[in-house]
């Protein structure tokens, strides 16, 4: 009899292990997937912000441009010329045309990879190029050409109007796709969440109803079959002690062994039912 207690601690401690480790597959599933959701939503608030800060530097360029012109009118034909100013703004108009290039981390910028917009770029060079070239050497103003730096400003800002509408463009196309990536995403959870459910967590609760039904019948056959062999073996005990016939001893004890047989036989009806629960 001492082995029915064994084999209910090892049916209970088998089944919740079962369970248990069903459960944290599920913990763990979706854990990973909130990971990665958050990742994706991350990354394309990063990539907006950094579009952001390319469109409203290139959309400053071209104002870098007319700045540019205008302080060198100022130095050519006004009465006043700030030298600095315009030290100043060839100093941005070059730097920014690299930020936007190669990439600035320190204000978030990242390396341009688009190929049309470096096209354009290229085509931009030769434009910056020369207003830079005619304007590097402050002392030298009287000498440059107002109609060569008026017409590349000009080429330049129409190139860098395009340039501004690709960074646009491209910016939109990005969210798009991020859109498109996070609703994917969205589908697959609930499709993952879905499965384990049918695959995990129904089965669960299937082998949970099941073993139920299984202590319920062991616990019938406890409380009804193996109490009465028990109450039986009792009255013959209690008959055995009164009777004095010999005969009659060995028919009640013919009886006792009878009940025990019952109670081996609940016995391994309960050891077998545990078993295959």
């Amino acid at each position: 009899m001492k082995i029915i207690p064994e084999i209910v601690k090892s049916f209970f401690k088998k089944n919740f292990r079962k369970g248990f480790n069903a459960y944290y597959l599920l913990v763990l599933t979706i854990i990973l997937l909130t990971i990665g959701t958050q990742s994706i939503v991350q990354y394309s608030l990063a990539k907006q912000s950094s579009d952001a800060v390319v469109i409203n530097i290139a959309g400053r360029q071209r104002m870098l441009s007319q700045k540019v012109v205008k302080e060198f009118y100022n130095c050519r034909y006004g009465e006043k010329c700030e030298y600095g100013e315009l030290k100043s703004a060839l100093a941005s108009l070059r730097r920014v045309d690299t930020d936007l290039q190669e990439g600035n981390d320190k204000i978030g910028i990242f390396p341009l990879k688009n190929e049309e917009i470096r096209m354009n770029f290229a085509m931009l060079r030769p434009y910056l190029k020369g207003i830079l070239g005619a304007l590097d050497n402050v002392q030298d103003i009287e000498n440059v050409s107002v109609s060569d730096l008026q017409y590349n400003e000009k080429q330049f800002v129409l190139l860098m109007d395009k340039i501004v509408w690709q960074f646009q463009k491209e910016s939109e196309k990005d969210v798009r796709n991020m859109m498109v990536l996070e609703k994917y995403l969205a589908i697959l959870s609930v499709l993952i969440v879905l499965v384990e459910i049918i695959f995990i967590v129904n089965p669960i609760i299937n082998r949970i109803v099941k073993q139920n039904k299984k202590l319920e019948e062991i616990a019938w056959h406890q409380s009804h079959a193996f109490s009465n062999h028990v109450k039986n073996i009792k009255d013959h005990q209690y008959v055995l002690k009164v009777e004095k016939n010999p005969e009659r001893q060995k028919e009640i004890i013919k009886f006792v062994v009878e009940e025990l047989d019952g109670v081996e036989q609940v016995s391994e009806f309960m050891v077998k039912a545990l078993k295959k629960a």
